[in-house]
């Protein structure tokens, strides 16, 4: 089975390396602020309804709490990836239209250095801008685009010392820019002109975690686990740029504004909090709740401010569950079945209007031939998204995740007979 499994390793990841790009969002959401947020959710961790500060079951990668690195089997080798794939309805007033999204997810992986000690790996999104739509003007029409986000590439590790405790750091590289076009048409279409903001970030990350596991009994457990990422100011350089008259030999370009983003643009402060129970290897069940200072972060509109745009604290609860019927016993006892539900109040506050968005999940943890522990993740999530109290554009979303969560006994000495 490990030339089976290689196999499948070979193959997803010459899949993920055609996709080329980490996923990609489609709302105009997005357009605002450093556009939509991510949680380091996995495949598995999102059909959960995205929760995982107190998960530590040490067979999935967990890089919501690095503490969890620490409950990594001693001659186990994790390495998980995940897609997505996204279709969009959005209505604004009397008008509605569809849209696709997707691609590379996550890379993540995890193994022991020592008996307490884990260490993981990976490549996780932490911010994501995506959107193409137009408007008539006076004279003319405009057409709005936008891409880029933030990735962070991080290393972390997880540390047991003492029965019950888990400790853990991540240390992550923020990278990405992101893009913000206006174009506009004249009616008669001679040429046009290109306004462009963007941000280009390079700067590191911190994140803390710390869990602590409580045994109710032979077949109950009870973990507790706590998540803090510090807030910061945020590096790199932001800058808009005028183009006039594309389309034309006379093109001309003119640099409003170029600006280190020193002092200008942060962070806030996170904080995730879960509570954990587990029956033996059958029952778990989470329920997590997180919370991001945005109201006192740094975000310049780089002297764009025409008073759409506030920040406000972003909240979220999560509740997921997965039951396994019997883990050894015929394959459909051993699919792990997977629910969840979570509500948001975000970061982005457009106009007086606070962005929310609440949505719920089901998935499967399918296990591979021959007994290994290898497992496919497949997940499906619908979630809607609007303001409040005026809705601007209501959007609803139906994703398909999958991710495959390889796990091999790479260290495992064999015995001379």
């Amino acid at each position: 089975m490990k030339i089976f499994n290689r196999a499948i390793f070979a193959a997803v990841a010459a899949l993920f390396v055609g996709l080329g790009a980490m996923a990609q969002t489609v709302t105009p959401y997005s357009m605002y602020g450093y556009g939509i947020l991510n949680d380091n959710a996995t495949s598995a961790q999102r059909a959960l309804g995205g929760v995982g500060y107190a998960m530590n079951g040490g067979r999935q990668i967990n890089a919501m709490n690095p503490a969890s690195y620490a409950a990594v089997d001693s001659l186990t080798f994790l390495f998980d990836m995940g897609i997505t794939a996204t279709k969009l309805w959005s209505k604004d007033n009397d008008q509605s239209a569809q849209d696709f999204g997707g691609g590379l997810d996550y890379i993540t992986m995890l193994f022991p250095v020592h008996k307490k000690v884990g260490v993981s790996l990976g490549l996780v999104p932490f911010t994501s801008v995506g959107y193409s739509f137009g408007s008539k003007i006076e004279n003319g029409v405009t057409s709005r685009t936008g891409s880029g986000g933030l990735n962070q590439l991080y290393i972390g590790a997880g540390v047991n010392p003492i029965k019950g405790v888990y400790v853990g750091a991540n240390v992550g590289y923020l990278f990405g820019t992101t893009i913000n076009d206006i174009y506009g048409y004249p009616g008669d279409l001679s040429s046009s002109a290109l306004f462009e903001r963007v941000t280009q970030v390079r700067d590191f990350h911190l994140q803390f975690g710390a869990q602590y596991e409580l045994q109710l009994h032979r077949n109950h457990k009870l973990t507790v686990g706590v998540s803090f990422a510090p807030g910061k100011a945020l590096l790199g350089h932001a800058w808009r740029v005028n183009y006039y008259n594309i389309g034309t030999s006379s093109v001309q370009a003119d640099t409003i504004v170029y600006t280190s983003m020193r002092n200008k643009f942060s962070l806030p402060a996170m904080w995730g909090f879960g509570l954990n129970y587990q029956w033996s290897d059958r029952l778990m069940v989470e329920a997590d709740f997180s919370l991001q200072n945005w109201a006192k972060a740094k975000y310049s509109d780089l002297d764009e401010n025409d008073g759409m745009l506030g920040m406000d604290n972003r909240t979220r609860f999560a509740l997921g569950a997965q039951y396994t019927p019997k883990p050894r016993g015929n394959y459909v006892q051993r699919i792990q079945y997977r629910l969840g539900a979570y509500t948001c109040h975000d970061y982005l506050e457009i106009k007086g209007n606070n962005v929310r968005e609440h949505g719920v999940s089901m998935g499967f943890g399918l296990p591979t031939p021959g007994g290994n522990k290898t497992v496919v993740n497949l997940g499906f999530e619908w979630k809607h998204r609007q303001a409040h109290p005026n809705p601007l554009i209501k959007e609803d979303y139906f994703n398909i995740t999958l991710g495959i969560n390889f796990n091999e006994r790479w260290f495992h000495k064999n015995k001379i007979e």
